[in-house]
């Protein structure tokens, strides 16, 4: 009810008992709200993985220290100064 359209989504949920074993879908709901976001998408994604036994809990993900920037770009905003000027023909 804090969002609009809260409580549409609410009724969807519980609707989900209808289809779904209700064990499965409570433990989904506690497991939504265990991490804190608690949107009708994440529910049925946490219900379809435990109904397929797929392993809920993944592992934190790290990137890799390659992927990292050892450099912070940084804007040339006087390049786009003269193609404003039109001293230089570019494609438009």
């Amino acid at each position: 009810m804090r969002k609009p359209g809260g409580d549409q989504e609410m009724v969807d949920i519980l609707s989900l008992v209808l289809h779904h074993d209700e064990q499965a879908v409570l433990c989904a709901v506690e497991m939504v709200l265990e991490a804190g976001v608690p949107t009708k998408t994440h529910v049925l994604n946490l219900l379809h993985r435990l109904v397929d036994g797929t392993p809920t809990d993944q592992p934190d993900v790290t990137p890799m220290i390659a992927l990292a920037l050892s450099e912070e770009p940084e804007a040339n905003v006087s390049r786009y100064d003269g193609l404003r000027r039109g001293g230089t023909r570019h494609a438009s």
